[in-house]
């Protein structure tokens, strides 16, 4: 995108060809119009051709794979209309493409190879393998597997389901049809049997079915005008040409052969290099002269090409990638304490071990007839011949005793835990997708959850990286004002005065006039009148001219109710450029038409007409464009409007220096305002220059080797000693909500940093305007040019710093470069934790990614990087949760995003609400389901100290294995996804309460071991009152063992419940259906005779005794839990829990504002990266 203050743009392909001879004697069917029609033609001088040329710009960053230029060796040979020839090493990729993961064989061992590349999997398994042996099994061998092959089941089908839909939509894709050259004729053909080499015909509102170059097409200029919507997300109208010497050619009527050497395929989208050889002549090709897969043709009839890219080696397919994998920092925590669980698993393990050899030890004269032991079989009449059960000896049996206690206790680390996390993240996903406070009416989009496993880290977040043009602004430009030849048209006194002002012309005999209408200076206005013939006048002519031409928009009709009214539509990339030409329309200088040769503007009512020389196309190294025309009295001007700083260095000061210095005056003061300027010059161009120009860009345009270079080289030769005409104003308007937005974020101790490309007055402007910096903050600006300048600037703002309560730092990007990776790095960011407010101005992409990762690096905070354009990808990739902007600069922010949304002021709901919901509910989910299988486990544990260390088990095999994935599994899901610890209007009236998670008060070290004593006492009760209660009764083990499971379940729902803030009927018929289900499930296992304790819940449940075990468990277990929240509630509660209380009193919400302020002040400072 254009952007005069941005210091690195978003690449747009080139809009006209390198190397096209324009038609400047064809008539245009397209202009028929009363007024003259004046035509410039200076072939005839032989020196200058009506040759149109076009530079090719340099990748952006971001997309640096296209270029590297091409040798020889590293080409893609493409014989056109040979595809036989083409193709005859079978080295180029068929044109089928493939999305799915798996075929129905790979499907299965694929699948289980993915799911197990999570430890905890591999770890059930290996429990799983360790009870088919003889000597371990504890539990059947069926029901030890069953909760490993649920969760693998579950995750399979989910798999499986998405893999089919990618299935269908392949062969939905691959079975289209395409017009396809066969024999001298065009024939239907299926996308997938399309070949590199072959001519492909594509006609009006059909899809491109591959990368092609384009040949010819229905315009007699050879202009294609496509939609880019399915590749980039891009609305707007692009062109692509043909090539001059291809353009006249039928493929029906005479054979089409030739040779283009390409590069190898790449996923750059905005970059094409290549040569064709034709007729005996080279021509180079460009990003202007391919059409790419998914691409759809509009308001053209047919467009004919050559397949040089098919299937896979697409530039859509290789961009067919996600964004990189994060994980969240609280599933990071959460391994790190199954790690300590493991440990704490083998810890009981081997007390159980050890306990047991001390037992075989002392006892070993016993064994024989030892209770829960006995080494002899004695069912032989003969009791010297009675024979030994399976004794390995002292050793081996304790050995064993250690691995089967594994398996009794494997549900210590909870397998139905990564399931249910799914299962919350995606519920909680649903309700952020459908939350209409954050639904964008303008572009009708929806929040989007990209990233399902970093939901929670919303809730952590402490630094807020963000663009600025697009993301803070909405990206759509309006033109101000104009300072022309030294003049300020700025409307100043005579804003009162501005008026709309229409120039309305005529095109196929219908009256037309632009789409938007722009606010005009009647002073100015009226000098376009009355000064036609003065050097002023001249002056205003060639700025309003520059405005008009120098651009790549491309000019629609549009039709209306009226019939004989139209709308000019002005399609283009940049809505800086849509600004300037709706602008010079506004002015009497409207664009009618450009073709591959030439442009026709309406000046005042004169039709005029102007060859298109040369173009060379913005790019990042030179930040300026220029075009090249031979105007209506035969002279030959280039054109160049570009960004201040790279346009001042190429004007010739020494003509008109008062001019250069009034400009950049008025240029200070448009940017103070927070307004977007471009410079404007122009030279005229010698007969002697102009060939000397034409040489060397055809020379550069056709090398392989080092083109990009040697085009700008070209370019920046003939952009050189330009008189200046002006500069331009546009505004940029603030997105709606955005100083509220980040009056919200601050409050909530999160610290915004805004990297821009913008200049330095612009972006302190906008920052006063968003309320990102205030008159009572104290600015350190950092602005040098050298290393060591930077170095003693550093030490000078540190100090201030220091004795202002309210620094805001703002640093450009040159000083970036002497700082980031360097020795300076430690001492920026020393000062940059203290600023309240970092502004970074002329940053490029990549140091926009520097400086996330030096916070990243630094400190244990959380970040989160939001953007709109491709060059904040590498930012939003970087941070560690990234969010995407639908805006006006396509889709590659959002591709590149884990969450996306149509506006910043989005912002505050997603952190402050769902945020810390999703934070507030996962904390609670982990916790809680460490200590329901740890409950279970201990009960496990005390039984085994009571059976002499043999792993016996009172509770049958199948309660073990379901009480994690059944009994218990559900409520917790619920909870996760439905449970407010507050409501939504306090969580954004409040946005200090979002400090919760910024502290990481809902989950840590501390709160882990609190469960863990928690669950110790607990799983006490839960097995000694039973235990006792029955200890003198003639009760068998498996009635205890029904008891001791129901007595768990019902405590640990219970325990939730106390726990759940906001009940709904879900939440109610989880947590008691639960239980519901617990007992049904006992019931049918102990209904079942072939297992072992049959009818025992039936004997065990006739008795009081039982019922009175139920109702104590959870009383006895619970209170301790209870007195505690009581007492610490009342004593030292915390922000939540005080707001919580007041929501539930309905009292007026105003508690102590030191209180509140204390959340922000602590959360002032960075919180260094833990060794």
């Amino acid at each position: 995108m254009m952007d005069s203050n941005s210091n690195i743009q978003i690449e747009i392909p080139p809009v006209l060809d390198s190397n096209i001879h324009s038609s400047s004697r064809r008539s245009i069917s397209s202009i028929q119009s009363k007024n003259s029609l004046r035509e410039v033609n200076i072939s005839e001088s032989g020196s200058k051709t009506t040759t149109r040329y076009g530079s090719r710009r340099a990748d952006s960053e971001g997309f640096s794979v296209s270029q590297k230029e091409i040798n020889d060796e590293d080409a893609r040979l493409v014989y056109v209309n040979d595809p036989n020839k083409t193709n005859e090493r079978f080295e180029f990729a068929g044109n089928s493409i493939k999305t799915s993961k798996y075929s129905i064989f790979s499907f299965l061992p694929r699948n289980l190879f993915e799911q197990f590349h999570r430890v905890a999997y591999i770890y059930f398994l290996v429990i799983a393998i360790l009870n088919q042996l003889p000597q371990l099994a504890v539990f059947g061998r069926g029901a030890s597997i069953m909760p490993l092959a649920f969760v693998l089941l579950v995750t399979a089908v989910k798999d499986a389901y998405e893999d089919w839909r990618r299935h269908r939509s392949d062969r939905i894709e691959n079975n289209r049809l395409a017009s396809v050259l066969v024999n001298n004729q065009f024939h239907m053909k299926k996308w997938k049997d399309i070949q590199v080499g072959e001519i492909i015909k594509i006609h009006a509102n059909e899809t491109i079915p591959c990368d092609m170059v384009v040949l010819s097409t229905s315009d007699p200029s050879g202009v294609a005008y496509v939609y880019t919507t399915n590749l980039d997300g891009e609305s707007n109208l692009k062109t692509r040409y043909a090539k001059q010497e291809t353009l006249s050619k039928t493929p029906e009527n005479e054979k089409i052969s030739g040779l283009i050497k390409c590069e190898l395929p790449n996923r750059n989208i905005y970059g094409f290099q290549a040569n064709m050889e034709i007729d005996g002549r080279k021509v180079s090709l460009g990003p202007s002269n391919i059409i790419l897969r998914g691409c759809e043709i509009k308001n053209t009839a047919w467009v004919i090409g050559v397949a040089v890219y098919a299937g896979r080696e697409t530039k859509a397919m290789l961009n067919n990638a996600g964004a990189p994998s994060k994980r969240s920092r609280l599933e990071t925590q959460m391994n790190r304490e199954i790690i300590i669980l493991s440990v704490f698993l083998i810890a009981l393990c081997t007390v159980i071990s050890i306990c047991a050899g001390v037992w075989l030890w002392r006892d070993k004269k016993e064994l024989d007839y030892i209770p829960f032991f006995r080494k002899k079989d004695f069912k032989k009449d003969n009791e010297s011949d009675s024979d030994n059960y399976n004794y390995y000896g002292w050793g081996l049996e304790i050995l064993f005793t250690f691995l089967m206690s594994v398996i009794v206790f494997q549900i210590m680390i909870p397998i139905s835990l990564y399931i249910s996390m799914e299962l919350v993240r995606v519920g909680q996903a649903y309700f952020m997708i459908r939350d209409e406070k954050m639904y964008d009416e303008v572009l009708d989009s929806q929040f989007q959850c990209r990233a399902l496993n970093i939901n929670e880290d919303l809730g952590q977040i402490k630094y807020v990286f963000s663009d600025k043009t697009g993301t803070l602004t909405e990206n759509k430009m309006e033109f101000k004002c104009a300072s022309i030849r030294g003049v300020d048209y700025s409307g100043g006194n005579a804003s009162s005065h501005e008026e709309h002002v229409s120039h309305p012309i005529q095109v196929d005999g219908k009256l037309v006039r632009p789409k938007m209408e722009i606010k005009v200076d009647p002073q100015l206005i009226k000098m376009l009148g009355d000064r036609k013939d003065t050097e002023e006048g001249q002056c205003l002519h060639n700025f309003f001219l520059a405005l008009a031409t120098c651009n790549t928009i491309v000019p629609i009709v549009l039709e209306t109710s009226d019939p004989i009214l139209g709308l000019i539509d002005y399609q283009g990339e940049s809505p800086d450029e849509q600004a300037l030409v709706y602008a010079a329309a506004a002015y009497g200088y409207t664009l009618v038409e450009r073709t591959s040769g030439h442009i026709v503007i309406d000046v005042q009512g004169e039709r005029q007409r102007f060859n298109v020389l040369g173009l060379h196309e913005f790019d990042s190294d030179r930040k300026r464009m220029s075009v090249i025309l031979s105007c209506v009295d035969g002279s030959v001007k280039v054109f160049v409007k570009g960004a201040d700083t790279t346009m001042l260095s190429v004007l010739d000061k020494s003509s008109d220096s008062k001019t250069v210095s009034l400009t950049e005056s008025h240029l200070y003061n448009y940017s103070s305002t927070g307004l977007r300027t471009l410079v404007v010059g122009m030279r005229e161009l010698s007969d002697i220059e102009f060939g000397k120009w034409q040489s060397s860009f055809e020379s550069a345009s056709t090398a392989l080797i080092g083109r990009a270079g040697l085009l700008r080289k070209v370019a920046a030769n003939v952009e050189t000693n330009l008189t200046i005409l002006g500069a331009s104003a546009i505004e940029d308007k603030l997105q709606k909500g955005v100083p509220e937005a980040i009056e919200s974020l601050r409050m909530a101790g999160i610290k915004v940093w805004v990297l821009t490309g913008d200049k330095q007055e612009t972006a302190i402007s906008i920052g006063y305007s968003s309320q990102l910096l205030t008159e009572r903050m104290t600015q350190i600006v950092v602005n040098n040019k050298s290393k060591e300048s930077c170095r003693k600037r550093l030490d000078e703002a540190t100090a201030l710093a220091h004795d202002s309560s309210l620094p805001a730092l703002i640093i450009d990007g040159t000083s970036l470069v002497y700082i980031l990776d360097s020795d300076l790095e430690e001492q920026f960011f020393q000062l940059a934790s203290k600023c309240s407010v970092v502004l970074c101005c002329r940053v490029a992409p990549l140091q926009k990614a520097g400086i996330v990762a030096l916070i990243k690096n630094r400190t244990d905070d959380m970040t989160l990087a939001i953007g709109d354009g491709a060059n904040d990808v590498s930012m939003i990739q970087m941070a560690d949760v990234g969010v995407g902007i639908s805006g006006q600069e396509g889709r590659q922010a959002v591709m590149a995003s884990d969450f996306a949304m149509g506006q910043f002021r989005f912002l505050v709901p997603l952190l402050l609400v769902h945020g810390h919901w999703n934070y507030q509910r996962m904390s609670y989910m982990l916790l809680y389901n460490f200590y329901r299988n740890a409950v279970f486990v201990f009960v496990l544990f005390w039984y085994v100290l009571f059976t002499c260390f043999t792993l016996t088990t009172a509770i049958t095999e199948w309660s073990s294995v379901l009480y994690s994935v059944i009994y218990t599994s559900i409520p917790t899901v619920v909870v996760g996804i439905l449970d407010k610890d507050l409501r939504r209007r306090t969580l954004l009236k409040y946005p200090q309460l979002y400090g919760s998670g910024q502290k990481e008060e809902n989950y840590n070290s501390k709160l882990f071991w609190i469960t863990i004593l928690d669950t110790l006492w607990q799983s006490i009760v839960v097995f000694f009152i039973p235990l006792l209660a029955y200890w003198a009764s003639t009760i068998d083990s498996s009635s205890l063992g029904d008891l001791w499971t129901l007595g768990a379940v019902v405590l640990v729902n219970l325990h939730l419940a106390m726990d759940v803030i906001q009940w709904t009927w879900t939440t109610h018929v989880s947590i008691w259906g639960s239980i519901v289900v617990t007992c049904i499930c006992v019931i049918f296992i102990d209904a079942l005779p072939m297992l072992p304790g049959f009818w025992a819940i039936f004997n065990l449940a006739s008795t009081s005794l039982f019922w009175l075990c139920l109702l104590v468990i959870p009383i006895g277990a619970l209170i301790p839990r209870f007195v505690v929240k009581v007492i610490v509630q009342r004593y030292w509660p915390s922000d939540i829990q005080t707001m919580r209380e007041a929501e539930k009193i309905g009292e007026n919400l105003g508690f102590s504002e030191i209180e509140m302020r204390q959340v922000l002040e602590d959360n002032n400072h960075p919180t260094r990266r833990r060794s």
